[in-house]
């Protein structure tokens, strides 16, 4: 039998300290409030010394580390600070590598903590050995190795200042556990991390600000992340007086009220034409915040590479993302509160030539979002203007990817800053723990998640971490018994030639009584809002089961009419 291991805490001497102290020491002073975990051996001494902070962190602990890492990275993109995960090596730390996926691409401060074997077994392909400065090197900001206890406070230090500093992203450290049980002498922390961002120079300012009182069609595309509340009312005024029309990119509806006469849609995956004709149409256009990438430039077709016809202003945060595809004519480096304060004071031209066109551009929107018939008995387009109506403006929605998403993001009105959280880099089974994470840090907050049948398959057992901390999330789940997106993409290129996407399901409803959880099944319209007030009453995590064709494919198209495109 093994011998007991000793308290990280009660085995160090006067004045000595171990590295899980030191680990936890750090945690606290950086201002964590929660940390996301799956136990495992190779980090029992950093859970013992959290034994003595309850008061100061929560630990959540999860049913997988997807689910853990799913959630320290939601943390990050709801609260701009690093959420924090820790999970064992080998497969603890490939299980999370999901998260640090979505919070590479999503740019969200994060860090992931990974116990890790002994430091005299290494290099041996020891039990659940991994190179993690090799696994991880890609998708990180950061990779390292704590190999000294006494360096613990510098590593720490400086996972925080890179997680946040400039274009965020996560940062991943190893804990040898023989490591963290290794006595030195205690040390004050390194002073608190502060975000480090740039700003924009006056010249810069004055030349954008040259570029636009210039223009005859501008357009804005803001979104990404690293904003903050003030920040989104600066940009706000700052739109207002320049009258110009606004498009959120993918998956930061939320950057500009929805219901505001300058907003005139998401620009990311389904666009509406006549928004994508407006992108192409504009003489200047204003990239305030996204990286450009591939959905919010509609696989690299909207906009010309490497130089635009637009006049390029391109605003981010990181200077190694300016001009790596597109080169603009004005990059600036900047935060975004940095850059919002200024364009918030900056005073518009006399007449301004594109007057009228934002209002033009808020009613094709508000033409795009009104619900349209779909096949079967439940239209999920009035179930969203219905949700849009009924809960509260600061409701926190989250999803995972799926077609089921699009009716989210194309009927509902996001009105309240970061109240959509999903990830930009399509990954499946986000939404149950990212909305889990959300209503652990806002438990006032009304917090649904939407998922598809395989999308919550994917994290549903994390129903049982919901219950286990009684969070009551409501998830949606919209059960087409088919990987949906899939099947679309495959009826388009191979017509009638289905293989590999259809799904056998549970009773969803059935699924989460068992866990102890309120379940609900709506198969019409007429039958959501009266579950959906029944799971709010139960004061429970609720699940609600929409069941729809499976040839309805998106808002905009049934299997068939792909299916008939994919023929021509």
């Amino acid at each position: 039998m093994a011998s007991a291991v000793p308290s990280a805490q009660s085995a160090s001497p006067e004045g000595q300290t171990t590295g899980a102290r030191l680990v936890v020491d750090a945690l606290v002073h950086h201002g964590v409030e929660r940390v996301f975990c799956v136990p495992g051996e190779s980090f029992l001494a950093v859970l013992d010394s959290l034994h003595d902070e309850t008061s100061q962190i929560q630990t959540i602990v999860c049913r997988h580390e997807a689910g853990a890492a799913n959630m320290a990275e939601a943390v990050g993109k709801l609260t701009g600070r690093p959420g924090v995960a820790i999970v064992t090596r080998g497969p603890g730390a490939t299980h999370a590598s999901i998260g640090v996926h979505t919070a590479f691409q999503d740019s969200t401060p994060m860090i992931l903590l990974i116990g890790q074997c002994a430091r005299d077994h290494m290099d041996r392909e020891a039990f659940q050995e991994i190179d993690y400065r090799r696994m991880f090197g890609q998708m990180t900001k950061w990779v390292a190795q704590i190999d000294d206890p006494r360096r613990v406070p510098e590593y720490m230090s400086h996972a925080f200042h890179v997680a946040t500093a400039g274009r965020p992203g996560p940062v991943v450290l190893a804990l040898p556990e023989d490591m963290l049980t290794e006595t030195c002498p205690a040390a004050p922390p390194a002073p608190r991390y502060q975000r480090v961002a740039a700003a924009p120079a006056p010249a810069q300012i004055e030349r954008l600000r040259e570029l636009l009182a210039n223009a005859k069609k501008p357009f804005v595309i803001a979104g990404g992340s690293g904003w903050t509340l003030d920040a989104t009312r600066d940009f706000a005024r700052f739109v207002e007086q320049w009258q110009l029309p606004v498009g959120c990119a993918f998956r930061y509806q939320d950057t500009l009220n929805n219901e505001h006469p300058n907003y005139a849609g998401d620009v990311g995956l389904g666009i509406n034409p006549a928004l994508a004709a407006r992108v192409r149409d504009a003489d200047v256009l204003l990239v305030l915040g996204p990286r450009m990438g591939e959905s919010t430039t509609g696989g690299y077709t909207l906009l010309d590479i490497p130089k635009t016809k637009q006049t390029l202003i391109h605003v981010h945060q990181g200077a190694e993302e300016l001009g790596r595809v597109y080169s603009a004519d004005l990059p600036i480096v900047s935060g975004m509160p940095e850059i919002a304060s200024m364009l918030a004071v900056l005073t518009p031209p006399a007449n301004i030539a594109w007057s009228g066109e934002a209002e033009a551009a808020h009613r094709a929107y508000l033409e795009w979002r009104k619900p349209r018939p779909m096949l079967g008995d439940v239209q999920l387009g009035e179930i969203m203007r219905t949700l849009a109506e009924t809960i509260p403006a600061d409701s926190i929605l989250t999803n995972g990817a799926g077609n089921y998403a699009t009716w989210l993001h194309r009927h509902y009105s996001y009105r309240h800053f970061r109240s959509q959280i999903a990830p930009t880099n399509g990954a499946m089974g986000y939404g149950v723990p990212a909305a889990i994470a959300a209503k652990s840090l806002y438990p006032e907050r009304t917090v649904i998640a939407f998922a598809g049948d395989g999308c919550f398959m994917m994290s549903s057992h994390e129903l049982a971490t919901a219950m286990q901390y009684r969070l009551p999330v409501i998830f949606i789940v919209v059960n087409n018994a088919q990987y949906g997106t899939i099947r679309m993409h495959q009826e388009r290129h191979y017509p009638n030639r289905v293989h590999g996407t259809g799904l056998t399901n549970p009773d969803f409803a059935a699924y989460a009584r068992a866990f102890g959880a309120h379940g609900e099944l709506v198969e019409t319209t007429d039958q959501f809002m009266p579950a959906f007030e029944r799971a709010q009453r139960s004061g429970l995590p609720a699940v609600i089961e929409i069941r729809i064709p499976p040839d309805q494919s998106t808002p905009g198209a049934t299997l068939e009419q792909i299916r008939q495109q994919g023929k021509r």
